[in-house]
C-alpha cells in the first residue's frame, strides 16, 4: 500500500510526542538521582505532563482555530521542541517541573488539528486509516523509540533522551513546512463557539467511553512489569523484550483499528474492540501465570490499547461536526483521564495485598461499563452526525 507522504510529517510529531510521554518512566531512577530527590518526587513529573496536555489541548485549540492549520501545526512543535529542548538542561527539580508542564501543552492540541487535518486529506471512506497513520507514529515510539531511548539515557545520561526528542521535533518541523498541504482556516468561530459541542449529550458519551472503556486497558498497562516478572515468571532483565512485543502489538492494532472502521463503521467497530478488551483483560486475570500465554495476551492488550483511536476520534468528530478540532483535542484530555483512572483504580487492590493480576479485573469491570456506554451510543446514533439526526427527526414529525 503506498503511503500519502502528505501524512507523514504528522506521524514524526507523533513519534516525538510517544517518545517523550513514554521513555520518562523507565528513566525515573536516573532523573531523581541528578536532580537530588525521590523516585515518587520524580514520578511527579509525568503528573506535570499530563496535566500539561489536559489544560492545553482546549486553551491552544480555543485560541488557534482561527488560523490556518499547517502554521498551527507549526507553532505548536515549535512549543515542543523549545520546551523538551529546555528540558534537557533543567538545573533543578522546580525548573524541571515547570518545563515538563510546557512541553505538555502542545501535545493534545497537536494531535487534535492533526487528526482534523488527517480526516480531510483521507479520500471518503479512508478516514479512520488516516488517522491510524498519524498515530503510528505514537505506536512506533512504544516499539522502537522508547527500548532504544531508554538506554541511551540509562547508559550515557538520562538529558540526551530530551535532546534527542528535540531533534525529532525539529525532523517534525521541517517535513510539516516541506509536505503538509496548506489549508484553509475557519474564520467564523471563536473559543465559546468551539465549546458548544460540550451541551451534546453525543460527545459526553464518546468521552465516558474514552475515560472508562479505554481507561480499562491501563490498570493493566500500569502494572505490566509487577505482573510480568512476579505472576508470570518473566525475569526482570527481560521486561525490554515484553515492552517491544506490547509496542509491536500496538503497531498491528492501530492500522487494523482504522481499516476495519472504515469498513464497518466506527460505532460499531468501537463495541467490538472493547469488547475484546474485556476478555483480553479476563485473559490477564485468570491466565497471566502462564507464561507463554502471558506473552500472547501481552501482544493482544498492545494492539487493542491502540486500535480503539481511529474509530473513537471518527466517532468524536461526527458528535461535534462544527468542532472537530476542539472535540479531537478533548479526546487527547480523555485518553490521559483514562490514564490516571487505570492506574489509580488498578493500584486499589494492591493496596490491599492482592495480588498482581487484579489490576485486570478492575479493568474487566471498566471495560464493561465502556462496553454498555458504547452498544447504548451505537443504539441512539449507530449512523448520521447530530444535525443528519435533527434532519430526520423533523422529517419523521412532518409525516
Amino acid at each position: 500500500m503506498k503511503i500519502d507522504k502528505r501524512i507523514i510529517p504528522l506521524a514524526i510529531g507523533g513519534l516525538g510526542i510517544g517518545t517523550t510521554e513514554f521513555t520518562v518512566m523507565g528513566l525515573l531512577p536516573d532523573i531523581a538521582k541528578t536532580l537530588q530527590i525521590t523516585i515518587p518526587q520524580a514520578g511527579h513529573l509525568i503528573s506535570a505532563y499530563a496535566m500539561g496536555v489536559v489544560i492545553g489541548a482546549p486553551i491552544l485549540i480555543g485560541y488557534s482555530v482561527k488560523f490556518p492549520p499547517k502554521k498551527v501545526l507549526i507553532a505548536f512543535m515549535i512549543l515542543f521542541t523549545l520546551f523538551n529542548g529546555l528540558s534537557a538542561i533543567a538545573p533543578n527539580y522546580t525548573t524541571m517541573m515547570i518545563i515538563r508542564f510546557m512541553s505538555g501543552l502542545p501535545h493534545g492540541a497537536f494531535f487534535g488539528v492533526g487528526t482534523v487535518v488527517a480526516s480531510k486529506m483521507a479520500g471518503k471512506g479512508k478516514e479512520a486509516f488516516y488517522i491510524s497513520m498519524m498515530f503510528t507514529g505514537l505506536t512506533v515510539a512504544n516499539l522502537a523509540m522508547v527500548p532504544l531511548v531508554t538506554y541511551i539515557g540509562h547508559t550515557y545520561h538520562w538529558r540526551l533522551y530530551f535532546a534527542i526528542v528535540a531533534v525529532i521535533g525539529v525532523l517534525a518541523l521541517l517535513f510539516l513546512k516541506l509536505w503538509l498541504p496548506a489549508m484553509e482556516s475557519n474564520q467564523n468561530t471563536h473559543f465559546l463557539e468551539e465549546l458548544k459541542f460540550l451541551k451534546n449529550k453525543q460527545s459526553w458519551l464518546v468521552l465516558a467511553i474514552t475515560a472508562i472503556g479505554f481507561g480499562g486497558l491501563f490498570t493493566w498497562l500500569s502494572y505490566i512489569t509487577p505482573l510480568m516478572t512476579v505472576i508470570s515468571g518473566v525475569p526482570g532483565s527481560q521486561m525490554a523484550y515484553v515492552m517491544v512485543l506490547a509496542g509491536a502489538g500496538m503497531v498491528v492494532g492501530n492500522l487494523a483499528g482504522g481499516i476495519v472502521s472504515d469498513k464497518l463503521g466506527p460505532e460499531k467497530t468501537c463495541v467490538l474492540l472493547i469488547f475484546l478488551m474485556m476478555i483480553a483483560l479476563g485473559g490477564v486475570f485468570f491466565l497471566s501465570d502462564h507464561k507463554n500465554i502471558a506473552f500472547v495476551l501481552t501482544f493482544m492488550c498492545g494492539a487493542l490499547s491502540m486500535s480503539i483511536a481511529a474509530p473513537i476520534n471518527i466517532m468524536m468528530m461526527k458528535a461535534a461536526p462544527k468542532s472537530e478540532m476542539m472535540a479531537a483535542a478533548f479526546m487527547q484530555a480523555g485518553f490521559n483521564i483514562a490514564n490516571a483512572m487505570g492506574a489509580f483504580l488498578g493500584g486499589i487492590p494492591l493496596e490491599y495485598g492482592l495480588p498482581y493480576n487484579y489490576p485486570s479485573l478492575v479493568g474487566v469491570g471498566m471495560t464493561f461499563i465502556g462496553f454498555v456506554i458504547s452498544v447504548r451510543y451505537m443504539y441512539l446514533y449507530g449512523t448520521g452526525t447530530p444535525d443528519e439526526k435533527e434532519i430526520q427527526e423533523c422529517v419523521s414529525c412532518d409525516q
